[in-house]
C-alpha cells in the first residue's frame, strides 16, 4: 500500500468502529514501513527511540518519536494479535502474565502510533488537524477496548451540582472522555490523551473539584500514549519527556 492511500484511509474516521480496524491499518502500516522509508534516525539521548523519515510522497517529513520496545514488527504482528484478541477475552484469569500484560502494552501502542506517524505524513498546515484526529482515534480506541472487556463506558458530559449552605445553585457539566458506569451509577471518570504534555495536572484538578462538588470519591484515572517529544534538528534527533516542571 502507498503512503497516499495509508493517510487517505487514517483521515477517515469511519475506517476505525472496531478493535479489528485498528489492527488491520497497523499491520498495513508495519508492511508498509518494512522497506519504504528515506531513513530511521535513532534518537541520541534514548536510543530505544526512533523517527521514521518519509520519501517525497510523505514531504521528506519525520515522524513522531516512535519507541521501539513498544512498535511490535511486522514479523511478530499475526501472533501479537492473537495473544491481544485472547487477552480481551479472557481478562479476570490473568494474573501475573507479565508476558499477555506486555503485549497488550505493546499491541494498542502499535496500532495507535500507526495512525500518528501517518498523519506526520501530512504538510505542515494540516498538522493541527492530524492533532486532533489522532486524539479522537485513540479516545475512541480505549472505549472500544474497555467495551470489549465488558466494562460499560462512554463518552459525554456529566451535571455537578453546585450546593452553597445546603442549597443547590446550579449544575455545572463536564465533558469526560471516559464515563464508566455500573447501572445508573456512576463508578470512574477517565482522561485520554495521545500526549501528558500540559494535562496531567487538570486530571487531579478534575477529581479534586468533582469529589469536592459531590460528596463522593468518584475514582479518576488516565490513559497517555506516551510521555517525550522531538527535540533538535536533523539529523541530530533526541527526545525529551512532556511533563512539565513543577507539575
Amino acid at each position: 500500500m502507498k503512503l497516499s492511500q495509508l493517510l487517505k484511509y487514517a483521515k477517515d474516521k469511519t475506517n476505525f468502529t472496531s478493535i479489528d480496524d485498528y489492527s488491520t491499518f497497523g499491520e498495513m502500516y508495519l508492511s508498509f514501513i518494512y522497506e519504504n522509508l528515506q531513513a530511521v534516525i535513532v534518537s541520541q539521548n534514548e536510543t530505544q527511540y526512533r523517527f521514521f523519515q518519509y520519501k517525497k510522497d510523505g514531504n521528506f517529513n519525520v515522524t513522531r518519536p516512535i519507541n521501539s520496545d513498544l512498535l511490535i514488527s511486522i514479523n511478530d504482528f499475526s501472533e501479537s494479535k492473537n495473544t491481544f484478541i485472547y487477552a480481551m477475552k479472557h481478562i479476570k484469569d490473568i494474573k501475573e502474565e507479565t508476558n499477555i500484560r506486555k503485549t497488550i502494552n505493546k499491541f494498542i501502542y502499535t496500532c495507535q502510533q500507526s495512525i500518528g506517524a501517518t498523519l506526520d505524513a501530512l504538510p505542515s498546515g494540516e498538522s493541527n488537524t492530524a492533532r486532533k484526529i489522532n486524539g479522537d482515534l485513540f479516545e475512541r480506541y480505549i472505549r472500544l477496548v474497555l467495551t470489549e472487556l465488558g466494562i460499560s463506558v462512554r463518552d459525554g458530559k456529566v451535571p455537578v451540582p453546585v450546593v452553597v449552605d445546603g442549597e443547590e445553585l446550579f449544575k455545572m457539566v463536564y465533558q469526560h472522555d471516559l464515563i464508566i458506569e455500573k447501572g445508573s451509577e456512576l463508578k470512574a471518570i477517565g482522561s485520554v490523551k495521545t500526549s501528558s504534555k500540559d494535562r496531567l495536572g487538570k486530571i487531579f484538578i478534575d477529581k479534586f473539584l468533582f469529589n469536592c462538588l459531590t460528596n463522593i470519591e468518584t475514582p479518576h484515572f488516565a490513559v497517555f500514549l506516551h510521555d517525550v517529544q522531538r527535540k533538535g534538528r536533523e539529523p541530530k534527533f533526541g527526545i525529551n519527556t512532556t511533563f512539565l516542571t513543577g507539575h
